[in-house]
């Protein structure tokens, strides 16, 4: 019978880790998400994982009361970007099934990435000639040159003016 468990990577192996346990024949799940990133004045879609530092490994199991077969479970330690496999003292933890199914369901019907700014939402202004300004994020715009420009509301002279910047000058506001 298998069992879900839970394998902890090194930093920001996760993928490495992976890939070397699905070559040795184990049954992975890695569940990721797509998040959107400001890289050299440019936005990008990066796929990060769900839980870093965190891999899920199905493993065979002696018998229902043996728990985890040893043999099965040694050669993980030593893959390449694998830490240690998650226990409770002696015992390797056991994930539910239902819930790397349900992981798995979300998995697979990825949404678009979550926008880094909300409409809306309070920004400060880090560089530049308004660097400190706070002001409210309205829209990204693509601009002719291809450049990303995030437009901001800010108040100037008392008129609310919407003011084209680079979207890395721009910080969350909470």
């Amino acid at each position: 019978m298998k069992r879900w468990h839970v394998v902890h990577t090194k930093p920001r192996l996760e993928t490495q880790a992976l890939e070397n346990l699905e070559r040795q024949g184990y049954t992975c799940f890695l569940p990721t998400l797509d998040v959107q990133k400001i890289s050299r004045g440019k936005f990008r879609i990066a796929t990060e994982p769900l839980f870093p530092r965190y891999v899920f490994i199905q493993l065979e199991h002696a018998t229902a009361d043996a728990g985890l077969n040893q043999q099965s479970w040694a050669p993980i330690r030593s893959t390449i970007g694998v830490q240690r496999l998650v226990s409770f003292g002696t015992n390797p933890a056991v994930v539910d099934d239902g819930l790397v199914a349900e992981l798995a369901k979300h998995h697979e019907a990825r949404q678009a990435p979550e926008a880094i700014f909300q409409a809306d939402q309070p920004v400060l202004v880090t560089q530049g000639p308004f660097a400190g300004i706070e002001g409210i994020y309205q829209r990204l715009a693509q601009m002719p040159n291809g450049e990303a420009r995030a437009f901001v509301l800010i108040e100037l002279l008392s008129k609310s003016i919407a003011l084209p910047i680079a979207p890395e000058h721009l910080k969350k506001r909470h």
